[in-house]
């Protein structure tokens, strides 16, 4: 069976701790592990406003995983993220062609711009 490209994107309660939702997102990739898949790029998005209240709560710690898995461990997951009371919600997509360009173009952007920020740093500090 061949393994196909997945992103899937979940939002973490706010009530966490720091170190609750690292825990959290560091289950998750023990998880990708047990279920055979494979991470291929990773980005939290941190705490950000929800467009409409979830379980009485305004915001969320958003966490992306771009994933190489077979297609079953897919189910597993969302299993997983049902029965945890920590994520509010999540979405899990299939990356076909197209998305995968448009992964990478994301990707690219994201880091130019870290590199924008850290040149700025480097301008101020000196």
């Amino acid at each position: 069976m061949s393994n196909k490209q997945y992103e899937t994107v979940f939002i973490l309660t706010p009530v966490l701790s720091d170190e609750q939702t690292r825990e959290a997102v560091n289950s998750y990739r023990k998880l990708f592990k047990e279920l055979g898949a494979k991470i291929v790029h990773e980005e939290s998005w941190g705490l950000k406003k929800l467009a409409y209240p979830i379980k009485k709560r305004n915001t969320g710690f958003y966490q992306l995983f771009q994933i190489e898995s077979p297609g079953n461990a897919i189910a597993d997951l969302e299993v997983v993220f049902r029965r945890d009371e920590r994520v509010l919600r999540y979405l899990t997509v299939h990356l076909d062609k197209y998305a995968l360009e448009w992964a990478e173009k994301r990707k690219a952007k994201r880091a130019a711009r870290k590199d924008s920020h850290k040149d700025r740093k480097e301008e101020v500090a000196a």
